[in-house]
């Protein structure tokens, strides 16, 4: 089987990211392993683990030079590009809000489901999503 199994974050610092995924998203910490260079490999993920039907996964990678550091919070060039989709909208959009979460509209209920657009830490966009049906 072909996934897409961790997609790159770039981020300002490990710990401050690993708060803002972990606690205001609900994330889980795979993984945070020191690597000889002095980084870490860090890894979250949405959801509870499952071997039979795995998830895509965040590497989050801090920023090395000026340049990793200029994309910190603009890796889509302002699009929305990551999506979290949920099995209840209300329940997880609330307790988002709660959190802290800055959300750039209010909900939207769409043919293909119920979305809203927010923020992480560093400015990326996500999109809040249950799928219709």
């Amino acid at each position: 089987m072909r996934r897409i199994a961790l997609v790159t974050l770039v981020v300002d610092d490990y710990d401050e990211a690993i708060r803002f995924y972990t606690q205001a998203l609900g994330f889980r910490l795979v993984e945070d392993t020191p690597r000889p260079d002095g980084s870490r490999w860090v890894v979250v993920e949405p959801g509870t683990a499952d071997a039979a039907a795995p998830g895509t996964a965040l590497l989050l990678a801090r920023a090395k030079d000026d340049a990793q550091r200029g994309r910190v919070g603009d890796q889509t060039g302002g699009r929305v590009g990551f999506f979290l989709h949920t099995d209840d909208f209300a329940r997880d959009h609330a307790r988002m809000l709660a959190a802290g979460v800055t959300f750039l509209e209010e909900p939207r209920h769409e043919p293909y489901g119920s979305v809203a657009v927010f923020e992480d830490l560093y400015g990326n966009r996500w999109d809040l999503l249950q799928p219709a049906g």
